[in-house]
Formats: structure tokens, sequence, C-alpha cells
């Protein structure tokens, strides 16, 4: 999961500010950790602890306030309900990376996928969203080609991979459904060349920047085998005790890293 934690620290100072070229700094001083990082290490904590997934995503919510959270998440944060509210936001996708590659089959991971999703997004876009980053990320660390991603993906979720990033970069706007952004996320990674690649092309194409590399970020980081040294101690180093802590116990128990 440090590959989509990584995505979303870089692209965090592009989301309102996008860059539609992938020659940009990887760090500045305005890099830091948003919405995207909080769910994913909640989702992380649950896998774990053997946790509740709506409790855990308004806990690690209310401890890290105003960090990005949409609207109609922040008012569930704030509220006393735990019932989904029918979202099909990419917040479902962007924190799912922890699931796929906490399973032995891709039949567990859909299936706890959809668990991590309708807490909050019940909407089929949005368990949609989760399903396919995370089979995405479990057939990347289990060997398949990107070619077979790709035919997976599109036979099971009925999304568009054929387009191109240069095609989509130069009309894409901001969408933060899972419909209007994961697809993008993908093809950033089937175009790569290596991780740091996959979170460039990401960015490239502007939109919800944090959340597009976000999602390319996890599958790349299964793909690929990590995330480079570099990026990995820069990402630590923002992340605070707890979320270091989580991350780490996720990589020596789940990772055996």
């Amino acid at each position: 999961m440090l590959g989509a934690i990584a995505g979303d620290i870089i692209g965090s100072v592009f989301e309102w500010n996008n860059n539609r070229s992938k020659d940009f700094p990887l760090f500045s001083s305005g890099s830091d950790f948003t919405d995207d990082t909080v769910m994913t290490i909640a989702t992380a904590d649950v896998l774990l602890h053997h946790g509740d997934y709506a409790k855990a995503y308004k806990k690690f919510g209310r401890l890290y306030p105003g960090r990005g959270y949409g609207g109609r998440f922040a008012w569930w944060l704030g509220s006393e309900s735990y019932e989904p509210y029918n979202s099909f936001g990419n917040g479902s996708a962007m924190r799912v990376s922890p699931v796929g590659f906490a399973f032995d089959t891709l039949e567990k991971v859909l299936e706890e996928a959809k668990k991590s999703a309708e807490v909050t997004h019940n909407h089929p876009e949005g368990i949609k969203g989760a399903q396919a980053t995370a089979a995405a990320i479990f057939l990347a660390r289990t060997g398949k080609s990107k070619e077979d991603i790709k035919t997976y993906i599109e036979k099971e979720f009925q999304y568009d991979l054929s387009r191109r990033l240069d095609d989509i970069r130069p009309t894409y706007e901001f969408n933060g459904t899972c419909q209007g952004s994961v697809p993008e996320a993908i093809i950033a990674f089937l175009e790569s060349e290596d991780f740091e690649d996959a979170i460039r092309n990401a960015i490239s194409i502007g939109g919800d920047s944090d959340t597009i590399a976000c999602i390319a970020g996890g599958i790349a980081e299964a793909y690929y085998g990590g995330v480079p040294g570099e990026i990995k101690e820069r990402v630590m180093e923002i992340l605070d005790e707890r979320m270091r802590g989580i991350v780490e116990e996720f990589r020596s128990k789940v990772l055996k890293e």
C-alpha cells in the first residue's frame, strides 16, 4: 500500500493546480498526505486487527480532520450515522489498495473490496471502482502481464482501457467519480515503464491528481515489486508515528518484508 500513499503525497500539490506534463519535482515543501492516505491506512488497520470498516473510517477521519475529504464523506464523518450514502465517488477506490495485497485469491480480494466500499460507497459504481482497483493490484502482484490485467478489468468491469494518455490529457477535467477516474488511473499504470513513471503518468493527465496517482501507485507497487528506496524514505518521513507504525506492521505481517 506504500505505493498508493506515495502517489497521494506526490499528487497532493497538483489536485487544485493541475500539471499536464510528466516533468515535475516528485516532492516539494507542500507535499503532504491527504484523505487518500488516511483512509488507506484505516483500511490496513482493519485488515491487521480484524476491525470494522465503518468504525475505522470514522476513527481515522476524526483523528486527521481537514485532509481534503469530500463533502458527503465529511458529513458522514461528523455524523453519528453508520449508514452508507450510495456514493460512487473515487474514495472507495483510493482506500482499497491494502485489500489487493492481503489475500491469496482473487475471489477473496473482490469480496473484501466490496466490504470496504459498501460501508459508505454502496452504489454499484462505487463498489466496482474498489473491486477493479483491488483486482488490478492482486493480478499485478501475482505475476499477470499488463495485457492480462487490461483484459480482465475490461471484461469484468466494462472500463474502457483502450484509450491512450495522449488522447485523454488534452481534454480531461476533474472527475471525482469512480467511473471517471479509476479507468484513467489504470491506464496511467498500463502505459508506465516503472513505478515513478506510473506516478508521473497519473499526475500528467490532470483532474483529481492525488487520487489518480494513489490508485495508479498501488497497482504499480504490486507490478514492479515495490516502491523505489528514495521515494519510500521521503514518504515515511512525511507520515506521522502512528501512520508509520501501521505501514510497517502491514509490510511485516502481510507483505512479509
